[in-house]
């Protein structure tokens, strides 16, 4: 497994992480989320991370932004894109664990994600509904999971408040 460079996103890199979005997903629904939630006050600088390629070029992003498990600031993790050619090479693991350190040092404690689940446990992400998290749309059960980055911080309780540009 290669070892990937990691950094947060610096606005030069804001075409190469759309063009990542374009490219790893059927839509561009991604990367105008990207674009709306930068633009929106949920956006916490240094939580938008890219992998890099030998040159500097960004292949891999991950995005941590605020949301609310019930009353509780938390943060979600979407979305998680790799070019195609570069998929399967840890560039995304690598953009996901760099950016759940930044959050750690940070002093963030909870993050959530949406997403695949036999992906994500790999970091350390359970089931929310064995928390009591839920949402308010019906999505699979396996696949709303959630995290806490302090042990001494159990996950709380309730319904997940996304960032309006999520629309949920």
């Amino acid at each position: 497994m290669r070892n990937w460079i990691t950094r947060a996103e610096t606005s030069a890199d804001i075409p190469a992480i759309r063009d990542i979005d374009l490219a790893a997903f059927e839509t561009s629904l991604e990367a105008d989320l990207v674009d709306a939630l930068r633009a929106d006050s949920s956006w916490i600088e240094g939580l938008s991370l890219v992998s890099t390629d030998d040159g500097g070029t960004p292949v891999g992003h991950a995005l941590l932004t605020r949301c609310h498990i019930a009353d509780t600031p938390a943060l979600c993790l979407a979305p998680v894109a790799v070019l195609p050619e570069h998929q399967r090479t840890g560039a995304g693991s690598a953009a996901v664990r760099a950016a759940l350190a930044a959050a750690e040092d940070m002093g963030e404690r909870y993050v959530v994600v949406l997403g695949h689940p036999p992906y994500y446990p790999r970091f350390g992400f359970t089931r929310a509904s064995a928390h009591g998290i839920g949402l308010t749309i019906d999505v699979p059960d396996e696949a709303l999971m959630a995290l806490t980055l302090d042990a001494g911080h159990p996950l709380p309780s309730g319904t997940v408040r996304y960032a309006a540009p999520f629309g949920i």
